[in-house]
């Protein structure tokens, strides 16, 4: 049975603070690296079945999804990149927000989670509610 394709949304946000520095770290490459994201998160029930997407959390229709991705073209694996997106899935529109796009160097001071819940409790408080963060 084929998987329903979500449609994928990049916030605001996410454009603002974290995209701008994978853009101008990485030029070229980060194109193909979007293009990557956004086929990985397309197809997000096949992703959760590997060790690249982690479940979060749930409540109700909502999932909320850690995403390992790497650079194209730099040889180094999802998991080691360091790289990460931090998804919000609304199952019954079929919908993946992209609400963060980091390197774990970027944001994390001594503990990453921690520093992702932090930035979602204050640049995405209806979410926070959600799954209570």
């Amino acid at each position: 049975m084929d998987q329903q394709k979500y449609r994928v949304i990049f916030d605001n946000y996410a454009e603002r603070h974290f995209v701008k520095n994978f853009e101008k770290k990485y030029r070229s490459q980060w194109d193909r690296t979007r293009n990557d994201i956004l086929f990985m998160c397309e197809h997000i029930h096949n992703m959760l079945k590997t060790n690249r997407a982690d479940l979060i959390s749930m409540s109700d229709n909502f999932r909320l999804v850690k995403l390992d991705f790497a650079i194209f073209g730099i040889k180094i694996s999802p998991k080691a990149s360091g790289n990460r997106c931090i998804l919000l899935l609304d199952d019954r529109n079929a919908i993946v927000r992209v609400l963060l796009v980091y390197s774990k160097n970027d944001i994390s001071t001594r503990n990453e989670t921690q520093e992702w819940k932090n930035i979602i409790r204050k640049q995405y408080q209806d979410i926070s509610k959600i799954f209570s963060l």
